[in-house]
């Protein structure tokens, strides 16, 4: 079969893929998770394999000190983490306030520029509602989820349906691999293999990697801001932490919320330096110690590709989107590198 129809074939496979996705996004979340999940633990199946044990036992007791261990970790931090989101909400309306009487003689210089009355105003009210809502976001979720008995219902759901399908990935793994490795073109079998292999080590390595550097940056800031008595420090350490999953996001969201409340907290340039200096010193710490011994460098991920896959894919999908943009911004990679070095071996690339 020629190249050309080659390339058809595998687009239309992704498009319909996409298709598909893209219509049943509501109810894929489990499964996606499900399937993350027995990526990530299917390594530790197979060397527990080796040993001798069956796969059945190693699964279900891998599986199950796996959420054992999640359920510890959730039990540890989420008492401290909602005490401090409820006391954040409560101080948010008087920190927006604040903030917004410095920043009041700022804007009458703007304001007398574009000779608008109504501009510090507007300005001042919409910053009050947006700023408030977004911090509103989380206990409407919340209020959300305890008054809809159909939201209950489908979260509830979702805890079931995630290990199950975890379950079922991990104990069918070596026949679902065998099938798609049946599926490979004859011809191009070991060109597609080797494909599949960098991909698979790109994936493995970010993901894995990433979410021990996150777990690990989660527990230096959250111990750091609360040793320097910052308010919500533990909450702000934790969330910024987790959420440096997506690289450059976590840390530069937790640096400016902690500037912000160090600088309500105590007005002190050298307490707002001292809050500012954890993160530098976190950030040292990721780039220079955890990242190296973590992921390595053979990963080959650019932190702006995986922000850019996340946030577009968020955009798209929601929160399938950003489970999905690794293992796609992954592909991508791959296949764009294996393109180019086509293109250079190509008469047209090395013709006069």
């Amino acid at each position: 079969m020629p190249i050309r129809n080659h390339a058809v074939f595998w687009v239309l496979a992704l498009a319909a893929l996409l298709a598909v996705s893209w219509l049943f996004r509501d109810v894929l979340l489990p499964f996606a998770l499900g399937i993350a999940i027995a990526y990530l633990l299917n390594p530790l199946v197979n060397r527990a394999g080796k040993l001798g044990m069956p796969r059945a036992v190693s699964v279900s007791s891998i599986l199950f000190l796996f959420i054992l261990l999640v359920s510890l970790i959730l039990w540890l931090i989420l008492p401290p983490l909602y005490s401090e989101a409820i006391q954040l909400a409560n101080a948010a309306p008087g920190t927006i306030e604040a903030l917004w009487q410095q920043l009041q003689p700022r804007m009458e210089g703007l304001q007398q520029q574009v000779n608008n009355s109504n501009l510090q105003e507007n300005l001042g009210q919409a910053l009050r509602n947006n700023i408030s809502n977004i911090l509103n976001f989380g206990g409407n979720l919340l209020a959300a989820l305890q008054s809809g008995g159909r939201a209950v219902v489908e979260l509830l759901s979702f805890f079931l349906l995630t290990p199950l399908i975890a379950f079922m990935v991990m104990l069918e793994w070596p026949g679902i691999t065998q099938w798609i490795d049946q599926q490979i073109p004859r011809h191009y079998y070991e060109q597609i293999r080797d494909l599949l292999n960098q991909i698979d080590g790109k994936i493995a390595g970010f993901v894995r990697g990433q979410l021990l550097v996150a777990l690990a940056l989660a527990l230096v800031y959250a111990i750091a801001l609360t040793i320097a008595g910052l308010q919500f420090g533990f909450l702000i350490g934790a969330a910024a932490g987790l959420l440096s999953i997506i690289p450059l996001f976590g840390s530069t969201v937790g640096l400016l919320a902690s500037v912000v409340v160090a600088w309500f907290q105590a007005e002190s340039i050298g307490y707002v330096a001292v809050i500012a200096g954890i993160f530098i010193a976190g950030q040292v710490l990721e780039g220079n110690v955890i990242t190296p011994r973590l992921i390595g460098k053979s990963v080959g991920l650019h932190p702006l590709w995986i922000l850019f896959a996340i946030l577009a894919g968020s955009s798209l999908m929601g929160i399938l989107g950003m489970l999905l943009a690794v293992p796609v911004a992954a592909s991508i990679g791959v296949l764009l590198s294996f393109a180019l070095q086509q293109y250079r071996n190509s008469s047209y690339y090395q013709s006069d």
